[in-house]
């Protein structure tokens, strides 16, 4: 029977911080989306934005990756670009960017424990360098809404495969969510709640609605 008079209000120490995480984001490509049909693209491109705003918000580091974007895949998506002018996307051959040392090295020159990473495609590039990370002891959290497959089985096949590693599914909006985890952390409330209210669709409408009508005393959940 468990003992619950040693109960006390810490955190879990599987949830992430901002001071522990490092977000990977790889292949978001117009060729990589051109052959994704496991979910609406407009929303894995909403989802990934809005993870990298988060990502932003909470200077966690992050580190872009493409595959071939010169001569098949074609630029990084725009966005990324835009809220990271100074990072330069690590331009691969390998399809799992954990064979690329490089890439590695940007992980671990960060020296975070944890690594969120999406991309495309969910069962080629993210289950390959999750399982790798993960075997090389890295903690790794999948958001699989900012991520996609060539179809829906590919994609949840990878998911699967990827928990029973133990890699933690989650999404864009949890991460971000679990980075603030409580709305007295003022430095980054009004940022957060921002990048709710653009990308975090019923959620986001709610936060500006309450906003407006109730500005003194609006918070986000």
């Amino acid at each position: 029977m468990a003992n619950f008079s040693k109960a006390k209000p810490d955190p879990a120490s599987s949830l992430l911080t901002p001071q522990d995480s490092v977000v990977v984001l790889v292949d978001h490509q117009p060729q990589m989306f051109f052959s994704t049909t496991s979910a609406d693209r407009g929303s894995i491109i909403n989802a990934t934005v809005g993870l990298a705003k988060g990502a932003k918000v909470f200077d966690v580091p992050v580190v872009l990756t493409t595959v071939q974007s010169k001569s098949f895949s074609g630029p990084l998506l725009a966005p990324l670009t835009e809220l990271f002018p100074g990072v330069a996307p690590i331009d691969r051959s390998t399809m799992n960017c954990w064979e690329d040392p490089r890439v590695v090295d940007a992980v671990k020159a960060t020296g975070r424990p944890k690594i969120v990473m999406a991309g495309l495609w969910t069962e080629v590039c993210i289950a390959l360098a999750s399982l790798s990370a993960a075997e090389q002891g890295y903690q790794v959290y999948v958001p699989t809404d900012a991520c996609g497959g060539v179809s829906q089985e590919a994609h949840e096949n990878a998911v699967r495969r990827m928990v029973q590693h133990d890699i933690v599914p989650l999404t864009w909006l949890t991460t971000v969510l679990e980075w603030q985890r409580d709305w007295s952390r003022t430095r980054t409330y009004d940022a957060v709640t921002r990048v709710i209210e653009e990308h975090a669709g019923a959620y986001g409408l709610g936060v500006a609605y309450a906003h407006a009508m109730l500005p003194s005393h609006a918070t986000a959940a």
